[in-house]
């Protein structure tokens, strides 16, 4: 066994392997020497054959059989409902049963961790650093919840001491971590299945903080109302160093300049009284923002600034984070992971400022029931950034529908904003549907936390015909 690997978890199975979250925790394990197997609803997936590669076992479907008597824990993410064949077969057989976030801390153990949690750009930031890192040879861990490029490049399991990792403050996992470097992004009313209102949020946060190991740093955003709450009550909190950073005065990284140049941006910050300039290679103002973060945290664990800018360079996206997917008869198909109103804004903001007089038509897949219930209206807002907008059905994953929510909510709000919206119920007609309306020239951007994603190379080949 390669050091660092919990004897618990030495045969492991996973139900719902294929999850973001959840593969690269598995691929982690696997390459610690771990007898990986698991269970998904797409045993022919990529990610499932990129966790193949790398010797684990994976089943398709979710059986009782699917679990071996011999395994040594079951791994679930909050997704998994209690009725799973595969939980009740454990319980059967004594096997211990292990959330993720358990099992992503105790492969942090020793480490030097550096984990990312707020609203939003927690995928992006964390990839940031994982790319910059690996670039400066310092071979991180990391643990993200997108794949940078090709299946299963969301995880690593490097021989350097720093861990990168992805915390997801959905559900309040993100309290079993012990961080040396913590980055807060923002805190916004989200998540409204675990939390009751914003005050929840905050004080969710606060218990995150105070996990930070002593002497360690805090990276917040300055300017935004969410990080500055945080950051005002953790403030007095003994052994922890606060680093704020963002375009206000104050800032302790003051961002000074953001040049767009086409689908990158050139970012000035101020660090220690000495002036930076590097190249952030996607664009918009809420990515040099994440950068920016990603670099004040590696500071913080005693990288030269200079070296880490540079090495900033070398990151050119992650999947589903305006992610090109390609282009055909003059039109280029863009796909994006936003779901919340900020996001979809800051996506939208960001293709606008690249795409100069062409068109940017959007097809939009809401994401979760409780979320369109609570967040319609401001998507719908959102929305009115495009030129013109087909919105799919709600996309409900582990939810059940809501009496009375539908994408009709989201659609009268884009129309009261001005938008042109169309509803889509039919996925399978996107296709022809963008073919008719889009002209050389103009942007299609596929929206969304769901399967949208899907519909980009169909929409590329309808357009090629």
């Amino acid at each position: 066994m390669k050091p660092g690997l919990p004897t618990a978890m030495e045969r492991p199975h996973f139900i719902g392997i294929g999850g973001a979250g959840m593969s690269g925790i598995a691929k982690i394990l696997a390459q610690r020497g771990a007898q990986v197997a698991g269970s998904d609803s797409r045993g022919d997936s990529e990610t499932a054959e990129a966790l193949r590669a790398h010797g684990a076992t994976v089943h398709g479907g979710h059986a009782a059989d699917n679990l071996a008597a011999d395994s040594t824990c079951v791994v679930v993410s909050s997704a998994i409902r209690a009725d799973n064949p595969e939980l009740a077969r454990a319980a059967e057989l004594g096997i211990p049963v292990v959330h993720r976030s358990d099992a992503l801390a105790a492969l942090m153990d020793g480490l030097r961790p550096i984990a990312v949690a707020g609203t939003h750009g927690k995928t992006t930031t964390t990839s940031m650093l994982a790319v910059s890192l690996s670039a400066l040879g310092l071979d991180p861990s990391y643990a993200i919840g997108g794949d940078l490029d090709a299946p299963g490049s969301n995880a690593h399991h490097g021989e350097g001491d720093i861990f990168v990792a992805e915390a997801d403050e959905s559900d309040r996992t993100f309290h079993k971590y012990t961080p040396q470097v913590a980055i807060i992004l923002n805190a916004e009313l989200d998540h409204h299945a675990n939390y009751a209102s914003i005050d929840e949020i905050y004080e969710s946060f606060e218990t995150f903080v105070g996990k930070v190991v002593p002497g360690g740093t805090l990276v917040v955003a300055h300017g935004q109302e969410g990080a500055a709450e945080i950051a005002r009550r953790v403030a007095s909190k003994e052994g922890l160093t606060v680093v704020t950073y963002g375009e206000e005065e104050g800032a302790d990284v003051r961002i000074t300049k953001i040049t767009p140049r086409g689908l990158t941006s050139e970012v000035t910050v101020i660090l220690d009284g000495r002036m930076l300039t590097f190249t952030v290679s996607v664009p918009g103002r809420h990515y040099a923002h994440n950068a920016v973060a990603a670099l004040a945290a590696g500071v913080a664990l005693g990288i030269p600034a200079h070296n880490l800018a540079s090495a900033l360079g070398k990151y050119t996206g992650v999947k589903r984070r305006l992610q090109l997917k390609g282009e055909a008869a003059g039109v280029q198909v863009i796909d994006s992971y936003a779901h919340h109103p900020t996001e979809m804004t800051a996506d939208l903001e960001a293709i606008r400022g690249a795409a100069g007089d062409s068109r940017i038509l959007v097809v939009f897949q809401p994401h979760l029931f409780s979320r369109t219930q609570e967040l319609g209206k401001e998507m719908g807002r959102s929305l009115a950034l495009a030129d013109a907008s087909l919105v799919l059905d709600i996309y409900p994953a582990r939810e059940d529908p809501i009496p009375g929510v539908t994408s009709e909510l989201i659609i009268a709000a884009a129309r009261a904003a001005g938008a042109d919206v169309t509803a889509e119920h039919d996925k399978a007609a996107v296709a022809d549907a963008i073919a008719g309306m889009a002209k050389p020239g103009d942007l299609v951007l596929t929206m969304g936390a769901g399967d949208v994603t899907d519909l980009g190379p169909a929409i590329l080949a309808r357009l090629s015909s």
